[in-house]
């Protein structure tokens, strides 16, 4: 980087496995200026770089709509798939147990997962593959020009869309009623709680569902719109302040008061603590995170913040006994000599 003072060249900052922050950028975002899924990409970029995260190790997924292209835009140097239009969840389970050490951020949205992905969401969620999955939620079918999603409010009125006559799917509820362990929701708008929900996220024993409002621009972003960034940055309610600890021998939490804070112990050692502004509520408990959920869509409340929290459900790789990923086993391993395979049938003769 040249500085334009002295036509000298400024060393790039270099975090703990030599990479830059521009190490971690993708191709330009060919996005409508202004989209809330460019907001993302920019945190996923960031807390790469902090979480010291080797590109290679990690894959990055994605279905098909305007949040699915996301992926092109961050790191550029890991694997990656973009797979049918909500079938990204197959695709994750398969390369996940081809090798589960790899860290995994899927990518879809609000259409690409609520509507012809929900029974590929639904069962990802119950099977606890390890892997973030983030929802770009802008209730539109963007690529399409503007048509009602299935997380669309009932009684929404837009444009080119015209009225909504359905109910809304809530993609938290729906993962929590599947099983999974991590839900969360946040708002693209506000940078500090999704970078510190995904960096949380990345150290999860299983799924991680991030359900981030991310408000369509061009489609739905008239201030009425709960998916918009008026209404999002007027109503916004975060459940708590949010700040993940990376685990580390010398760090030490202070005891604190009863209900002020709540720190969480996960699975590799780090921690994320959790203030409480509802004083009463407990991410661990799941029927009232359900019931929380269902009281904010009544009451028209933006909740934002981790909403439920259970890291006791093995993973996917765990429950198969997965040691040495399959990715990386000889292959007389993977493939069985003549007499073990006519060994094996005989016990169906």
């Amino acid at each position: 980087m040249e500085n334009p003072l002295t036509s000298e060249r400024t060393p790039l900052k270099l975090n703990t496995v030599g990479l830059s922050k521009k190490d971690y950028d993708g191709a330009p975002s060919t996005l409508c200026k202004g989209c809330g899924h460019n907001s993302i990409s920019s945190q996923i970029v960031q807390v790469g770089y902090e979480l010291n995260l080797r590109p290679h190790e990690l894959i990055k997924l994605s279905g098909i709509g305007c949040s699915s292209k996301s992926p092109a835009y961050f790191l550029g140097m890991s694997h990656g798939f973009n797979a049918l239009h909500g079938r990204m969840p197959s695709v994750a389970t398969g390369a996940l147990l081809a090798n589960h050490t790899l860290k995994a951020i899927g990518v879809s949205g609000d259409g690409d997962t609520g509507s012809i992905g929900m029974g590929q969401f639904k069962h990802l969620m119950r099977r606890n593959v390890r892997m973030v999955y983030i929802v770009e939620n802008n209730g539109v079918y963007g690529l399409t020009k503007g048509q009602f999603s299935a997380t669309a409010e009932e009684g929404l009125e837009l444009k080119y869309a015209g009225h909504n006559e359905f109910p809304p799917i809530d993609l938290c509820m729906e993962a929590i009623v599947a099983g999974c362990g991590f839900v969360a929701r946040s708002f693209a708008g506000d940078a500090k709680q999704v970078r510190e929900l995904l960096k949380a996220a990345l150290s999860f024993r299983g799924t991680a569902l991030l359900d981030i409002i991310s408000p369509c621009v061009t489609f739905n972003n008239e201030d009425d719109s709960p998916k918009s960034y008026g209404y999002g940055t007027k109503h916004e309610k975060p459940l708590h302040e949010l700040g993940f600890i990376p685990y580390a021998e010398e760090i030490q939490i202070a005891p604190m008061e009863p209900g002020e804070l709540r720190t969480v112990r996960l699975h590799d050692g780090s921690l994320i603590s959790l203030r409480n502004l509802d004083s009463d509520y407990d991410p661990t408990h799941k029927l009232a995170a359900l019931e929380r959920l269902q009281r904010a869509q009544e009451t028209g409340e933006f909740i934002t913040g981790l909403i439920y929290y259970n890291p006791d459900r093995p993973s996917l790789a765990e429950v198969e006994e997965l040691h040495t990923p399959l990715a990386q086993l000889p292959p007389e391993q993977l493939r069985p000599g003549r007499e073990s395979l006519e060994a094996f049938l005989q016990a169906y003769r």
